[in-house]
């Protein structure tokens, strides 16, 4: 079985960026991260984008609000980025504390700066197959890591478990783009290892560690794992149990060092997209 590493889609998205920037004439592209609050994940998520953005020769910086920061003090900080011109692109570290009103601030977010498709406007222009939009960062890096390693998803059959609107939702109506048969399945659907196992390409975004074993892969099918999670023995797994299907799967991208690496790349690619726009 091959393994489908982030890190080599990721260095091609990069050159990809860097081949554009040599062109720029304007300021460098800057990223907004917006982080309510200390959670661990929210901050780990934040420094490696920090670190990419710079990478790739592009800004990012951190704007960091208390847990119990009121609703409207949320939103009248979140509107001055929102509207800064010196702010190319934001990413909203999401879920908000319940005291925000999240869907009011997601329906606030400017479009043209709304990198990770979760405003009304750029999640219709994923559904209608519009590219002057912003799809998901995680959603286009599974298309990212399929096409870099010349996977053809023309009429192939494509199973997605999950159906957020992170990742299940819109990289069904990616992958629709891209002319393959699309099931979105989930944890309730009614024998899932059969639907599984009918999948030429199997995208794991269930939000459940190793719930996907080699039951349900098919002979030759290619996995992508987009789950993330801490295991029993302290180490990363993702909704895949990836030692088990290696002898059935053709290639699979592992956690860490899959999905994740090629996010952060493509987020990369959406400022550059914001600031040309």
């Amino acid at each position: 079985m091959i393994t489908l590493k982030g890190a080599e889609v990721s260095a091609k998205i990069k050159e990809q960026v860097q081949a554009e920037l040599e062109g720029w004439r304007g300021p460098v592209p800057k990223l907004a991260i917006i982080r309510v609050g200390e959670k661990a994940d929210d901050i780990s998520y934040e420094r490696g984008a920090i670190k990419k953005m710079e990478s790739f020769g592009l800004q990012a910086c951190s704007y960091v609000y208390p847990e119990n920061i009121s609703h409207e003090e949320f939103k009248k900080e979140f509107q001055k980025i929102n509207q800064s011109l010196d702010v190319a692109g934001i990413l909203l570290l999401c879920p908000l504390p319940r005291q925000v009103r999240e869907k009011e601030i997601k329906e606030m977010i400017d479009p043209a700066k709304d990198l990770d498709g979760i405003s009304p406007v750029n999640i219709a222009k994923v559904f209608a197959g519009d590219d002057s939009g912003f799809a998901p960062c995680t959603a286009e890096a599974v298309v990212e890591i399929l096409k870099n390693n010349n996977v053809p998803i023309e009429g192939k059959r494509v199973a997605i478990v999950g159906r957020s609107m992170l990742v299940g939702k819109p990289l069904s109506m990616l992958m629709l783009k891209e002319n393959a048969t699309v099931t979105v399945c989930h944890t309730r659907t009614r024998n899932l290892e059969e639907v599984c196992q009918e999948a030429e390409i199997l995208v794991a975004a269930a939000g459940r560690a190793k719930l996907l074993d080699q039951r349900f892969v098919a002979p030759g099918a290619v996995v992508v794992d987009v789950g993330i999670h801490v295991g029993s023995d302290g180490k990363l797994c993702g909704d895949v149990d990836f030692g088990q299907i290696q002898e059935k799967a053709s290639m699979a991208t592992p956690v860490p060092g899959g999905v994740g690496a090629v996010t952060t790349a493509v987020l990369a690619k959406h400022l550059l997209k914001a600031a040309k726009q």
